[in-house]
Parts: C-alpha cells; sequence; structure tokens
C-alpha cells in the first residue's frame, strides 16, 4: 500500500466514524425524521395538545448511506492509486 492509498484509507475510516458519532448524538434514530411529534400540556385546563414540528433528526439509513457511498468512492480512489510497477 503506498502513501495515497492510507490517506484515502484514513479519510474513509474518519468519515465512517464521524458519521456513527453524529448518529449516536442525535439519539441513535433508525430513521431519519424531519419532523417531531411533540405533546404541550395547556396548564389552565389541564388537555394536551400534539403538535409537529419541523426538526431534522439524524438517522441510521442516512449514516448507512454516507457509510456505503464513502466505502464505494475510496475503494475505486485505492484501485486508482495503485502502484502501476511491472515484473522484469
Amino acid at each position: 500500500m503506498n502513501k495515497k492509498q492510507k490517506v484515502v484509507l484514513i479519510i474513509i475510516i474518519d468519515i465512517i466514524l464521524f458519521s456513527a458519532v453524529i448518529w449516536y448524538i442525535n439519539g441513535g434514530e433508525i430513521f431519519t425524521k424531519t419532523q417531531v411529534l411533540v405533546e404541550t400540556k395547556d396548564e389552565l385546563f389541564g388537555w394536551t395538545e400534539r403538535r409537529w414540528i419541523n426538526k431534522f433528526v439524524w438517522g441510521l439509513d442516512l449514516s448507512l448511506l454516507i457509510s456505503g457511498l464513502s466505502i464505494v468512492i475510496g475503494g475505486f480512489l485505492i484501485y486508482k492509486f495503485r502502484d502501476k510497477k511491472t515484473i522484469d
């Protein structure tokens, strides 16, 4: 493995780990959400009201997509940067 291939491999691993950390910090949801259901309680009458709030929640599906794309692109780059030496 030459220097360019090692750099590509380190970048791939960093992207995958960064994506997993973001997923874990955002609650470890399985699916990506763009809206969240929030219940608010009315203090005067005591009933609860449900509303949808626009909030992006990072999901496992998005992390797997990013990881898969980085593996495919990184694999191509590792193949492209291989040494092309001939045996004499």
